[in-house]
């Protein structure tokens, strides 16, 4: 039987997030799991005028791919990926796993040769959806293998899947517009300030964002969303910060990192669990032991941490930063191959400054 809220999911996606339109290319990317959702995007997408079509990802194909390709494999981007970002309009890219953990044992160098050989691709996509020339959203699709990782059966998790992207509301645009409202509120203070300081335990970091752009995340780019974000100075990060949940990167689960920044450079990180692989990517490239983002989660339906980043980093009342590459259109000029998203909450005993003030305190905005 049929869920309807897939039908809804679909409606949303194409129309509210990535604004699909009549004879636009679309790209619809996920694994056989995600199904029911690809076929009700493709037909929607039909019916609209566009042209729809999928990369759909077998079980076990990543883990072949990474075990067994030389280096020189790693770096090559076929001229298909090349053309696809050059050509397509729009991209719909639904995260739906049979094994979140596939590539827990996959040397984490080969991980860092290929995305140091992605980076051209990822930076001419942010380009673009910079530009306006370029529609995308990434989303999910409940499997069995994101359930386990939050703890719940196959049902509840979907409940909570569908529930965070406020697809149980009668009208969830009109939601996500509230989203919006709330979201714009905290950007005109923050557009305003210069410098932001993060104060939790074991955390005083501070960093300045003077001319940056802060973005509004109101479910247009990731779905379900919640988050104002923007880049800080390159150069300006100086302190510390302990992640409260554990960071998760290609399967990799990363517990208890600490990292000190000096001129805005990481120049000590440790980790209780996966300290190697969190070295190994830190040392990508030039980029990498920078910070690309800083942001605020502001989605109060999402609560739990479930180890997944779309949803982790949107959880209402806590702070994310991704070390690597940043997003063009805040203004930052970092580059990589990386962009690694951490979590720091602040619903206890954490507080935010700008310029010296309090304004977030214990989870809440003050102003």
């Amino acid at each position: 039987m049929k869920d309807p809220r897939i039908e809804k999911y679909a409606d949303v996606l194409l129309n509210y997030c990535i604004k699909l339109k009549k004879d636009q290319l679309v790209c619809l990317r996920g694994s056989s799991l995600a199904e029911p959702l690809i076929l009700e995007l493709y037909k929607a997408a039909l019916l609209k005028g566009a042209h729809p079509f999928t990369r759909i990802l077998l079980q076990g194909l990543e883990e072949v791919y990474f075990k067994y390709s030389s280096e020189s494999q790693l770096k090559y981007i076929t001229p298909i990926q090349k053309y696809e970002m050059n050509n397509s309009d729009a991209l719909v890219a639904i995260m739906s796993d049979f094994n979140t953990k596939e590539l827990t044992n996959i040397d984490p160098r080969k991980h860092a040769v290929a995305h140091k050989a992605a980076r051209p691709l990822m930076q001419k996509t942010m380009r673009r959806a910079a530009q306006g020339t370029f529609a995308w959203v990434g989303c999910l699709y409940p499997t069995n293998a994101a359930a386990q990782d939050a703890g719940m059966s196959l049902s509840d998790y979907e409940d909570f899947v569908f529930k965070a992207c406020l697809l149980d509301r009668k009208d969830p645009v009109a939601e996500w517009q509230k989203i919006s409202k709330y979201n714009a509120r905290l950007i005109k203070y923050l557009s305003r300030k210069s410098e932001i300081r993060i104060v939790a335990p074991d955390t005083d970091l501070t960093y300045k964002v003077k001319g940056r752009r802060w973005i509004n995340c109101d479910g247009k780019n990731n779905f379900p969303d919640g988050e104002v974000f923007t880049a800080p100075w390159e150069n300006s990060a100086s302190g510390h910060i302990r992640f409260t949940f554990p960071a998760v990167y290609n399967g990799h689960e990363v517990e208890d990192v600490r990292i000190e920044f000096k001129n805005g450079k990481a120049i000590k990180a440790t980790a209780s669990k996966g300290e190697n692989f969190l070295t190994a990517m830190l040392n990508m490239d030039k980029g990498s032991r920078y910070l690309g983002e800083v942001a605020i989660g502001t989605n109060f339906g999402i609560k739990n941490f479930t180890k997944n980043i779309l949803f982790d980093e949107k959880i209402g009342g806590t702070v994310h930063m991704a070390l690597g590459m940043a997003y063009p259109e805040t203004g930052g000029k970092n580059t990589s191959g990386l962009h690694w998203d951490m979590i720091c909450d602040l619903r206890k005993d954490g507080a935010l400054y700008a310029d010296g003030h309090m304004f977030f305190k214990n989870g809440k905005f003050l102003k």
